[in-house]
């Protein structure tokens, strides 16, 4: 088996002068690129081709004018992430409220989420790995109770990139947390044309239905004569022009999966029949939020790497997680970590070419 090479540069420093470190995890034809900024995948190297789009500096991570407003590009995002309705919930017979920072929502953790903050790390060389740790203190963003992040990244001779996702809690409160990675399997300049040529299979047989503020109203349907009936490999470009969202239509979803009862389970394979790569999702979490940049603009406003314009339908994110707004929803899967539990979220993706 082969060893994940580890090495670590600077990648640039924040506002207030700190250090931003990338570490760069090899292991054959993979090469994993992160950053301590909100524990952020700037790149996967599938055979030398980056996948994921991202930014070549600090001012496009941190939406520095001239750059456009980065949307959560390779980061990891919560403390609870997606959409809560309002901008509150109430816990064991306590109302909290929340910053609304999307519209009527707050979404993936409010103004200054996971996201925003500068994590430490720690670099395991023996076993290729490195491990992001974040204390968030009670009232963080609105949310009860001390929290201790870990996020730990991985990468095998197989071509998967892991993520495991820890967290102890003081107090009782809500809990989601994702990696908010575009992917573009085509190249993360290809755009929505290369966005189009993209073969998915989602094994989910149901979705939550949103409102037009994009909030579950509670219900799981059935996916079955519906755009959303991802379960036979369908080409994307064949079915985003039917989604729903008006200028900004396409998925913005979250489906149900079918598989949970396994440590790990299948979620999805996206296949780029041009290139020959391909992406295979795997998670312990219920959902995945499937999420094709939809609000990414349409214009030249969002300038990435190597000076890629980054614009609407640019890449694809698979937030593996808890269902959407499920601390308001009685009947979605609980979201609430306890003190003396263990908050534990594993995805994989894994990629290849044919």
């Amino acid at each position: 088996m082969t060893a994940t090479g580890v090495t670590k540069e600077v990648f640039g420093a924040t506002f207030t002068g700190e250090e931003v470190s990338r570490i760069i995890l090899s292991n054959g034809s993979v090469e994993l690129s992160v950053i301590n900024w909100g524990a952020t995948i700037t790149s996967i190297k599938v055979g030398g081709v980056d996948v994921v789009l991202g930014f070549s500096d600090m001012a496009g991570y941190t939406s520095s004018p001239p750059c456009g407003k980065n949307p959560y590009m390779g980061a990891v995002v919560g403390r609870v992430a997606n959409r809560i309705a309002e901008g509150k919930f109430k816990l064991d017979g306590k109302e909290y409220q929340l910053a609304k920072n999307n519209g009527p929502n707050s979404l993936h953790g409010g103004l200054v989420g996971l996201d925003k903050v500068l994590w430490s790390y720690s670099i395991n060389q023996e076993e290729g790995t490195v491990t992001f740790s974040h204390f968030s203190k009670d009232g963080d963003e609105g949310y009860p109770g001390d929290v201790l992040y870990n996020v730990q990244y991985s990468l095998d001779n197989e071509g998967a990139v892991k993520i495991n996702f820890t967290a102890m809690v003081s107090a009782p409160t809500p809990m989601n947390l994702a990696n908010h990675v575009y992917f573009n399997l085509a190249g993360h300049q290809a755009g929505a044309q290369g966005l189009n040529d993209h073969v998915m299979r989602m094994a989910a047989n149901s979705f939550t239905p949103v409102s037009d503020k994009l909030i579950p109203t509670g219900a799981v349907a059935s996916v079955a004569g519906t755009v959303f009936d991802l379960r036979t490999p369908t080409r994307l470009g064949d079915v985003l022009e039917k989604c729903p969202g008006g200028n900004n239509n396409g998925f913005d979803h979250n489906f149900a999966l079918a598989n949970t009862e396994g440590d790990v389970n299948f979620v999805c394979r996206v296949d780029h029949p041009v290139s020959g790569r391909w992406l295979e999702c795997f998670t312990n979490q219920p959902g995945v939020q499937f999420y094709t940049g939809n609000f990414i603009p349409a214009d030249d406003s969002l300038t990435g790497k190597e000076g890629a314009k980054y614009r609407k339908h640019g890449g694809f994110c698979l937030e593996t997680q808890k269902f959407p707004d499920s601390i308001n929803q009685p009947n979605f899967p609980s979201c609430v970590v306890r003190p003396g539990d263990q908050y534990q979220h594993t995805v994989i993706y894994k990629f290849g070419s044919k």
